[in-house]
């Protein structure tokens, strides 16, 4: 029989026991963790809390200040958009009769914006378009001074059209670059047009809005950029040229002048 010799077993090595302070040690690092780890959730809340908390606050503000905005101001602004959107006036009839290139009265140059719509009149009584129109041709030729507008409404509510809408008029001189102008005829002393030149001019110029996403406000009369007494009726007469204004806006809304 075999015998076996135990004492050539080999014994395993007993388990090594951490002393106090490596315990401690390894206490105080897992504390260490713990800590950051808080730090680090605390600190994300924060950053969360305070982005919703600016997000709320920017939100109450804009309702506070949609509640305390005047009144007029809104309803003006919603009257704005409004006869934006709804103006589908419809292009008059015009005649387009444009001049000859020339640098007096149709350089050519590009009107690359058009932040205005200006009303004038001939300032020459009794003339009609046609003599407007060739007035313009002949400044070609003569050279005498620089002058043109892009329509011409006649008395009798005729329009003539002398230039493209792509292109500056010599009419109002500092305006030359964002502006249409639109002169119109007229018979009395005063400079009151007629009842055809009027209508005409309010649709000529409701359909020129509509085509520029302008509104009422931005007609102008010559006489509002240099003081110019263009056109004489609307400027001797503020009634008148607030009349206009709100024919136009009625024209814009209903397709129609009441009266």
């Amino acid at each position: 029989m075999d015998v076996i010799d135990i004492s050539r077993r080999e014994e395993r090595p007993a388990p090594r026991r951490r002393n106090r302070k490596e315990i401690l040690a390894r206490r105080r690092k897992r504390r260490r963790q713990m800590m950051i780890a808080r730090a680090i959730a605390v600190t994300f809340a924060l950053v969360c809390g305070m982005g919703l908390g600016a997000m709320t606050w920017k939100v109450i503000t804009l309702l506070a200040d949609y509640g305390d905005a005047p009144q007029e101001t809104l309803s003006q602004e919603q009257e704005r958009e409004e006869l934006i959107r709804e103006n589908n006036a419809v292009r008059p009839v015009i005649e387009e009769n444009f001049l000859r290139m020339n640098p007096y009265s149709r350089p050519g140059e590009p009107l690359e914006t058009v932040k205005n719509i200006f009303v004038h009149y001939t300032a020459n009584k009794g003339t009609s378009a046609r003599q407007n129109r060739s007035y313009f041709e002949n400044l070609g030729t003569s050279g005498e001074t620089s002058a043109s507008a892009h329509f011409v409404i006649g008395y009798e509510g005729e329009i003539i059209q002398c230039l493209p809408l792509e292109e500056i008029g010599y009419a109002v001189k500092s305006r030359n670059y964002d502006s249409i102008s639109i002169e119109c005829c007229y018979l009395s002393e005063d400079g009151s047009f007629t009842d055809a030149t009027y209508l005409s001019l309010v649709k000529l110029t409701a359909w020129l809005l509509n085509e520029y996403d302008l509104s009422p406000e931005d007609v102008l009369r010559h006489y509002d950029v240099g003081g110019k007494k263009c056109p004489l009726y609307f400027v001797e007469n503020e009634g008148a040229w607030e009349d206009f204004r709100k024919d136009l806006k009625e024209y814009i809304l209903r397709g129609k002048i009441s009266g």
